[in-house]
């Protein structure tokens, strides 16, 4: 089954973009995933090609109007999820990502300006979804980086099947450090135990350095973590006999 995305957009030159190059780029070519673009403005309906207006209420900015996305929406194939890119969205997380990439696919609303007319929201079913707590000039960025998330862990497009398993969140940890040669550099060495071939030692270190760094850097993933272990058969078993 290929990965379908489709982005609706007011700016369809900026895909694929960066997912036209390495692993993305390759993957597309081979088929592994496919894109499609929509432009936003193709269904306007003035003579302008107007696809926003000014707030209700007022204020600065412009908003997308609900009527013009809805009709860019509903000229998309359904079956797939569909996702708007909006600083008020839910923050995406690896779970949902990979949800996501098991999937048919996905489509993506890019928003602009002041955003989208709430109603849009309340008429379609569709998941507002947030990268971060920062602002970009529109959503075009911010899909690009969903579905590099997203390729990446469909079957064929990474080397080995395996080699996302220990990366940064999967776990609900941050990654441990890496390493790699020379042994010695402007004086700092590799950590021994990985220079030990000794298997459990090494696996030991390395989650003892993702729970310390996941503890120091990202507390509210730490937070999340221990109350997930916690509430496990097995992390409840384990309080009750520390207890």
């Amino acid at each position: 089954m290929t990965f379908s995305a489709t982005v609706l957009t007011l700016y369809p030159e900026m895909f694929p973009g960066p997912l036209g190059a390495s692993l993305a780029g390759r993957a597309l070519r081979e088929g592994l995933w496919s894109l499609d673009t929509v432009q936003i403005r193709d269904f306007a309906t003035d003579k302008h090609r107007s696809v926003d207006d000014t707030p209700a209420g007022g204020g600065a900015g412009m908003v997308m109007r609900a009527d013009v996305l809805a009709s860019a929406l509903d000229s998309v194939p359904a079956g797939r999820p569909v996702l708007a890119m909006t600083p008020r969205g839910r923050p995406l997380a690896q779970a949902r990502v990979r949800e996501l990439a098991g999937g048919p696919g996905v489509t993506i609303l890019c928003g602009r300006f002041e955003g989208m007319d709430e109603r849009l929201f309340e008429a379609r079913d569709i998941e507002q979804v947030s990268i971060g707590d920062y602002i970009l000039s529109g959503g075009e960025m911010a899909a690009l980086v969903v579905l590099d998330a997203c390729i990446r862990l469909v079957p064929g497009v990474m080397g080995a099947p395996s080699s996302g398993m220990d990366e940064s969140f999967e776990t609900g940890l941050l990654e441990y450090p890496q390493y790699t040669r020379p042994v010695e550099w402007e004086g700092r060495t590799i950590p021994e135990v990985l220079r030990s071939g000794d298997h459990a030692k090494i696996e030991a270190w390395r989650r003892q350095r993702a729970e310390i760094d996941t503890r120091s850097r990202r507390p509210d993933l730490w937070e999340r973590h221990e109350g997930a272990r916690v509430q496990s058969p097995s992390g409840a078993r384990r309080r009750k006999q520390d207890d």
